[in-house]
């Protein structure tokens, strides 16, 4: 019978052949093989994740560990050991012989005989080392030393230690290997944040209300699947991290207003806009991808949301003649994502250095285009969820400086008040190591008539 070894196995030779999410393949796994318990349930999404979160420090111990030169280890054997590394050195309720058996009986199972007694014996000497790792100095290769203890590529490593310095860095990337809070945002069109809180615990699901706003709540050590509650079917709930939710309260829509959201992909923060809406008004939601806005659409109908009309296309193709002008604009820029490692780790293998820069080109390229679509007086938000300048305050800036009828109107002024703590220079500007939520940036123009 397949267990949760042999399904994580199999999602992260997918997830090592194809960028795919991980979330999106554990759930498919989970509703193709219901025999699974909750136990089995809990422990594929732990080695999943864990495994693609410490990817870069697992290598490092099988090159530290093998004779063989790291490019001539076959793709899906290093999978196999990774995969019985991270039970061995950072899974305690395994049994270190346990993941050994296992790994051995599946390399066996999928590989040429001889590889067994590779597996075997790399994982055997672990186990005799022990802690007894011969790290990078932290005083000498402050990089290496980074990229190895909190597994992240070595050119991040670099910008981070550039920009932020060892300590604000060191604390940054441990954040990113911390399991983030799920967030739950309260869908106010049906329900109060009390009223979920009471729901969800009749469903066995335990919530605290978010520190930071009143119609989030934050859910911790969850077994059980979010999108097979009753009160998520009733659409009485959107997960969505506070940061996300944020970039809505930014853009501080009102009722009766035309609102165009860019790029508005699955819809979280589009729903959340129509809810400060009262659902009165119209948003229109442009995706190039078609699926995402069929999710989007079923999305919106989940919540009872009625003011939404989806238009797919390119955003650098579409005008103001095809769409109108509109009294607020969103435009959540595709970005390189590196504020969300908490609850993306595989993003950080997927990026490349010159990425940040890549992104930058073509939010600037998007940011023009959308502020074509603003009134007079209407408001534009800009949004990322990533950390790096040029991304964030090197697109406001050009902006800024070739658009000179409009102006920035600080985040504070318009966030409430018990979330100003996460604003910064004027912009919304959140961290994980010091908020404890997704890393995001937001500015906010208006167009002067």
């Amino acid at each position: 019978m397949i267990n949760a070894r042999t399904l994580a196995f199999q999602i992260l030779l997918h997830l090592d052949r194809k960028a795919s999410h991980p979330d999106r393949l554990i759930r498919g796994a989970m509703g193709r093989h219901v025999q699974l318990d909750d136990r089995e349930r809990a422990l594929l999404t732990e080695l999943v994740y864990g495994v693609v979160r410490w990817q870069g420090r697992l290598d490092w111990h099988i090159d530290q560990l093998s004779r063989v030169k790291p490019e001539r280890i076959a793709s899906s054997v290093r999978i196999l050991l990774r995969l019985a590394l991270y039970q061995i050195l950072f899974l305690d309720r395994i049994p270190a012989h346990a993941a050994v058996n296992e790994a051995v009986k599946m390399t066996r199972a999928t590989h040429p005989p001889y590889l067994a007694g590779f597996v075997n014996g790399i994982l055997r000497e672990a186990i005799r080392t022990g802690k007894e790792w011969k790290w990078p100095s932290m005083a000498k290769h402050p990089v290496e030393y980074l990229a190895v203890a909190t597994s992240h590529p070595l050119w991040m490593v670099r910008r981070f230690l550039k920009e932020m310095g060892f300590d604000e860095a060191f604390a940054f990337c441990s954040a990113n290997n911390q399991v983030a809070p799920l967030v739950l945002r309260a869908n106010t069109l049906k329900v109060t944040a009390d009223r979920l809180a009471e729901k969800l615990e009749r469903e066995g699901i335990h919530s605290e209300p978010s520190p930071h706003l009143p119609h989030a709540l934050r859910v911790k050590g969850v077994r059980t699947d979010p999108f097979a509650l009753g009160s998520f079917r009733e659409g009485w709930f959107q997960v969505q991290d506070e940061a996300s939710q944020l970039v809505s309260l930014l853009l501080d829509p009102t009722p009766g207003d035309r609102v165009l959201d860019l790029c508005a992909g699955f819809g979280a923060k589009t729903t959340h806009m129509a809810a400060l809406m009262e659902n009165r008004g119209r948003i229109v939601a442009v995706d190039e991808a078609a699926w995402k806005l069929d999710e989007l659409t079923e999305n919106a109908a989940r919540q009872g949301v009625g003011i939404v009309d989806v238009h797919g296309g390119d955003v650098l193709q579409t005008h103001p003649e095809d769409l109108g002008f509109f009294d607020h604009v969103l435009l959540d820029a595709p970005c390189s994502g590196l504020g969300t490692l908490r609850r993306n780790p595989d993003i950080r293998w997927r990026r490349h250095v010159k990425d940040p820069q890549r992104f930058s080109r073509l939010q600037q390229d998007l940011i023009r285009q959308a502020a074509r679509f603003v009134k007079a007086k209407g408001v534009l938000v800009y949004a990322t969820c990533t950390i790096f300048s040029e991304e964030n305050e090197t697109v406001v800036d050009r902006f800024l400086q070739t658009h000179p009828a409009w102006e920035l109107e600080p985040a504070e002024q318009v966030l409430p008040e018990a979330c100003r703590s996460l604003c910064q220079g004027g912009f919304l500007r959140t961290w994980p190591h010091r908020n404890d939520v997704d890393g995001f940036f937001g500015a906010r123009f208006r167009r002067n008539p």
